[in-house]
C-alpha cells in the first residue's frame, strides 16, 4: 500500500546522505517484485480495480491487496471476513503460516524466469505487514519460514539465485507496519490522500527496536543493492541513536556503496521516489520507481481472471511508458503458496522478455528524450513514445502502420531509420514532424521500435 508523499524532506541529521544515484540503478529500467507469505495461502481478495484509478474501492474493508489478508478479515462485515469465516471458520490468520509449504519453489528457475524478463534487480518482500520473516531473522523465533512452514531461509535462496544468474538482490521489509508485533487494531480507514499518516501506525521504542536489529541483519547477511521500505517507519527511531533509522542508513552505504534506497521511510532520506499502480506523487524529475502487480493485487490472488491481468501487449506498453518518463518499473509476481508463478503472469513475463529481448535497445540505459529531439506541443494518432539512446531517438509505435510523430526538425536524420528486430521502414519529413511508414513487423500485436539516429 503506497505511503510516499509529494512533500518529503530531509532533516539537517540525514542530510549527509544525500548523494547522486548510482547509474546501475537509473540505467536499469525494469526490476522484478515478489510478494510471497502466508497470505498466499488463503490468496482471497476482491479485485475491484487499480490503486488510484476510478475503480479503486479506497477502502480497506474492500482492498484489492490480497497480501493485506490477515487486515482486511478483521473489519467486520467485509466481504474477507465473511469468505473466511465460510471457508476456514474461525482459523487464525497465522495457522496459514504452517499450511504455507513452499513444496514446488525452485529459486534458480525463478531467477531464471527474471533473468528473461531483462530485469536488473529483483525485490522480494523479506517482512511483510503480517510480520513474518522469509529469514530467520533475529527475534522472529517462530514466526519465520525457517522455523516453521517451508522450513526454508527463502531469502538466502533468492539472493544465492539472483547472483547466479548477473541480477542484482534487493530487499523489502515492511518497516511501518507490523501486525503481529504490535497488536494493535485492524485498520479499516485508508488515509484521504497519499502521503496522510496511516491511524494506529506503531512508533514506540519497542518496536522500532525490533525493526532495526530486522532490518540491520538483512544488510549484513544478504547486502542488498535496493533497500525497500514501505509505509514508514517508527517514530521513535527516526532521532539520532545507536539503534536509530539514521545509524542503519550510515551502515547500509558502509556495507552497499552502491546501494539505494527508496521513499517510504518517512520524511528521512531516500535514492529515489515511488509510485504504486495509478497513484502518483508529483515527482519533479527526481529519479523514480513505479510498482504495481501484474494483476490488481501484489500478493497471489485466486479471484483475479484475464480480466484483471495485465497481458504482454499492456506490461510492454506499461514499461515503455515509465522508461519514457525516465522511471524505473518494478514489476510484481505474486508467487502462489507452493512457490509456483501463475500461469497468467507467466505469460505476461515471457510476453516482455521477448520484447525486450528484440527492443531492450530502445529502453535500458536510456533517458528523456527532451524537447530538443521532440516536440511537447505536437502530438501523434495512436500510442506513441519516445527515449533517447546512444547516438538515437527511440520512436516506439503501438503497432505498425503510417503515423506522423512530433520530431523536432533537423534533429535527427530520417534516411537512417530502421526498425529494431528487422521490419521496413522510411521516414520523411512533414509540417507536423515525420511520417514514419512501418511494415513487415508486429505480427504479435506488441509496439514497434522506429530509431532515428541524432543529427
Amino acid at each position: 500500500m503506497a505511503m510516499f508523499k509529494n512533500d518529503s524532506y530531509r532533516p539537517e541529521a540525514y542530510q549527509h546522505l544525500e548523494h547522486p544515484v548510482p547509474e546501475w540503478f537509473a540505467a536499469a529500467k525494469l526490476g522484478i517484485f515478489v510478494h510471497w507469505g502466508a497470505y498466499s495461502v488463503p490468496a482471497w481478495a476482491e479485485p475491484l480495480g487499480e490503486l488510484g484509478s476510478e475503480e479503486d474501492p479506497g477502502d480497506f474493508a474492500r482492498n484489492p491487496y490480497a497480501e493485506w489478508y490477515a487486515n482486511t478479515i478483521r473489519i467486520p462485515g467485509s466481504p474477507a471476513a465473511e469468505h473466511h469465516a465460510a471457508t476456514y471458520g474461525d482459523a487464525d490468520y497465522y495457522d496459514f503460516l504452517d499450511q504455507w509449504k513452499a513444496e514446488s519453489f525452485d529459486a534458480d528457475a525463478l531467477a531464471e524466469l527474471v533473468r528473461s524478463t531483462g530485469a536488473r534487480y529483483f525485490v522480494p518482500t523479506s517482512k511483510h505487514h503480517d510480520g513474518i520473516t522469509l529469514w530467520d531473522a533475529p527475534r522472529s523465533e517462530g514466526l519465520n519460514t525457517v522455523d516453521r512452514g517451508p522450513h526454508r531461509n527463502l531469502v538466502a535462496e533468492m539472493a544465492e539465485a539472483m547472483e547466479k544468474v548477473g541480477v542484482r538482490f534487493g530487499a523489502y521489509y515492511s518497516g511501518g507496519l507490523d501486525w503481529h508485533f504490535t497488536g494493535l487494531p485492524a485498520l479499516t480507514e485508508k488515509p484521504a490522500e497519499v502521503g496522510a499518516d496511516f491511524p494506529g501506525r506503531p512508533n514506540d521504542k519497542a518496536y522500532a527496536d525490533y525493526a532495526y536489529e530486522q532490518t540491520l541483519d538483512l544488510i549484513e547477511r544478504y547486502k542488498p543493492a535496493v533497500l525497500w521500505g514501505d509505509i514508514d517507519w517508527p517514530d521513535a527511531g527516526k532521532e539520532p541513536g545507536p539503534t536509530s533509522l539514521l545509524a542503519l542508513f550510515d551502515r547500509y552505504y558502509e556495507v552497499v556503496p552502491d546501494g539505494v534506497v527508496n521513499d517510504r521511510w518517512g520524511d528521512t532520506h531516500w535514492d529515489f521516489r515511488t509510485s504504486e499502480y495509478q497513484e502518483s506523487p508529483e515527482l519533479g524529475g527526481e529519479v523514480f520507481e513505479n510498482c504495481r502487480g501484474i494483476g490488481y493485487s501484489f500478493g497471489h490472488n485466486t479471484q483475479e481472471t484475464a480480466a484483471h491481468t495485465l497481458d504482454g501487449g499492456g506490461a510492454v506498453r506499461h514499461f515503455v511508458d515509465i522508461v519514457a518518463q525516465g522511471g524505473n518499473l518494478l514489476l510484481n509476481i505474486g508467487l502462489t503458496a507452493d512457490g509456483s508463478v501463475p500461469p497468467l503472469q507467466r505469460q505476461t513475463l515471457e510476453a516482455l522478455g521477448a520484447w525486450n529481448a528484440r527492443n531492450g535497445a530502445a529502453v535500458f540505459g536510456t533517458s528523456v528524450a527532451g524537447p530538443e529531439l521532440v516536440d511537447p506541443a505536437g502530438a501523434a494518432e495512436g500510442w506513441v513514445r519516445f527515449t533517447r539512446g546512444d547516438g538515437v531517438l527511440n520512436v516506439v509505435l503501438g503497432e505498425p502502420g503510417e503515423v506522423v510523430v512530433p520530431v523536432v526538425a533537423g534533429a535527427v536524420d530520417p534516411a537512417g531509420a530502421a526498425v529494431l528486430g528487422g521490419g521496413d521502414v522510411t521516414a520523411e519529413v512533414v509540417d507536423d514532424g515525420l511520417l514514419l511508414r512501418v511494415t513487415g513487423v508486429g505480427e504479435d500485436g506488441l509496439p514497434v521500435v522506429v530509431t532515428l539516429p541524432l543529427t
